[in-house]
């Protein structure tokens, strides 16, 4: 994990990405002690990437972008003219991350991030592994990498673990294209918070560090200590993000997506500066322990 960018998810900060918002966040995320500052991108026409690119130089940080996919663009539909929204949504997003200097587009870019009520059909799989294929080419010729989030079966019916993600892989079959994993999802669905790292080994672009309870880390039940021992195993060094939601600071919408019903703190600048420390504490401890 040495040289990992350590950074924080900017729905910790605002659910309102203005250009107030925008900014914001940014010197938030840079007060907070990160390296790095996450974008959730759920409209990217609407999102000023040059507001942002003119921030993050000001703050010395780096940033990286997310979201996922709704229903009435999901490339994972059987439907063409649906898989074809999503290609469009999902080309303005890659464009809006490299504009402002994003070197990573993350999160649910296969499908819609939703509870679905019926396994994923082998239409819909091909659909989803032939529009990020295509992603991944423009991604490629604009210097952005694109990682793949797994997330419980409440949010996705195609990816659910990090062998799920690198059978993915394997079909669309090209380099700028990596798994991410999220301690929380994982937590979920995963047999322990070891082995899915190594699992996915090199594969592995871009982790979510976030508690059971999407609250302060260490207050809930995720296994934080293997996460981290397993990361710097497999010589990890890819961004590490701090990611937390709360029903007072998300956007109606999405807290009805991901159902954060519950105000589980209010004190962004107090949980994002707590998040630092244990992040990189974990990280300091871990490394104690191979250098012995």
């Amino acid at each position: 994990m040495t040289g990992s960018p350590i950074g924080c998810h900017a729905l910790v900060w605002t659910g309102d990405f203005d250009a107030a918002g925008i900014t914001s966040s940014i010197d938030r995320t840079k007060a907070a002690g990160f390296d790095l500052i996450e974008f959730p991108l759920m409209e990217p026409e609407s999102f000023d990437s040059t507001v942002a690119r003119r921030a993050l130089q000001d703050a010395g940080l780096s940033a990286t972008a997310s979201l996922g996919l709704p229903e009435h663009a999901d490339v994972s539909s059987d439907d063409p003219e649906v898989v074809a929204a999503g290609a469009k949504l999902l080309r303005t997003a890659l464009e809006r991350t490299a504009e402002m200097g994003g070197t990573v587009l993350c999160g649910v870019l296969y499908g819609s991030m939703r509870k679905h009520l019926a396994p994923m059909s082998d239409r819909g799989r091909a659909n989803s592994i032939e529009a990020i294929h295509r992603l991944a080419d423009q991604a490629q010729a604009l210097g952005v990498r694109l990682s793949l989030e797994v997330v419980n079966r409440y949010e996705s019916n195609l990816l659910n673990t990090g062998r799920d993600a690198l059978r993915f892989l394997t079909g669309v079959d090209h380099p700028s294209v990596s798994v991410h994993l999220d301690t929380y999802h994982m937590n979920i669905e995963e047999s322990d918070l070891f082995q899915p790292f190594l699992d996915t080994g090199e594969r592995l672009g871009y982790v979510h560090i976030g508690e059971s309870h999407r609250g302060y880390l260490g207050t809930g039940s995720v296994d934080f200590d293997s996460a981290f021992r397993a990361l710097d195993r497999i010589g990890y060094t890819g961004p590490i993000v701090f990611e937390s939601f709360s029903s007072a600071v998300v956007s109606a919408t999405l807290s009805n997506t991901l159902g954060i019903w519950r105000n589980l703190w209010t004190d962004s600048d107090d949980l994002g500066a707590h998040a630092n420390r244990f992040i990189r504490d974990h990280i300091a401890a871990v490394r104690t322990i191979e250098l012995h």
